[in-house]
Order: C-alpha cells, then structure tokens, then sequence
C-alpha cells in the first residue's frame, strides 16, 4: 500500500518537512518516512503499542501470541492488559502457534526440551 502526503490532512509546514527529507535523500518516498515515523511512535510509546495491539486482538487481526509481541509484552502481561480493558479473550491460535507458544514459555522458563 503506498501512501501520499497528498491524501493526508497534514500541515503544511509537516508537509514541507516530509518533503524535505525525501528530497535530501533520507527516504525514497512518503509511504517509507511514514513507515518509519510509526515505528518510532511504537517505540517511544508503549501506550500506544500496548492499545492498539489490545485493539487488533479484540477485532480479531491478529492472535494472542501475535498481540503479545507487538504490545511487547510476555503472553501473561498481555492478558492482563486485555481484562484490564474488558477485552474478552478467545483462541483463534494455530496449531502451530500454539506449540511455538508453549516452546518459547518452556525455554524461558530454562525448561526447553
């Protein structure tokens, strides 16, 4: 998906710095500055990693293992975030997540087979 500063409703002067940075070579396009600008929200922010992983587990985008990592946090932390804000939890995990799941906890628990 690419994304134009022309479709966004940005100041100008955010605009004009955007524009800067593609222009002195820093990124090849917005889409890329956005990109980047994002992660380093999430990273300065972990408010807002935790709320919107919170949000795409309770929509069902991405799994509870998934959600975990994003929020950057161990499975236990995330489902306390989830009750904390009422979101119910289901188990739309794989298999295969599933096990990938159980693996890591035993090898952090220094129990790895």
């Amino acid at each position: 998906m690419s994304v134009s500063t022309d479709a966004l409703d940005l100041p100008v002067l955010l605009r004009e710095q955007i524009e800067a940075a593609r222009e002195v070579g820093l990124y090849d396009s917005d889409t890329e500055l956005i990109a980047d600008a994002i992660r380093v929200l999430l990273a300065a922010r972990p408010d807002v990693r935790v709320a919107s992983a919170c949000r795409m587990y309770e929509v069902g985008t991405v799994s509870l293992g998934k959600g975990a990592e994003l929020a950057g946090l161990d499975i236990v932390g995330f489902k306390r975030e989830l009750d904390e804000r009422g979101i119910d939890r289901r188990a739309p995990e794989s298999a295969d997540e599933t096990a990938e799941m159980a693996e890591t906890a035993l090898t952090v628990a220094g129990r790895a087979p």
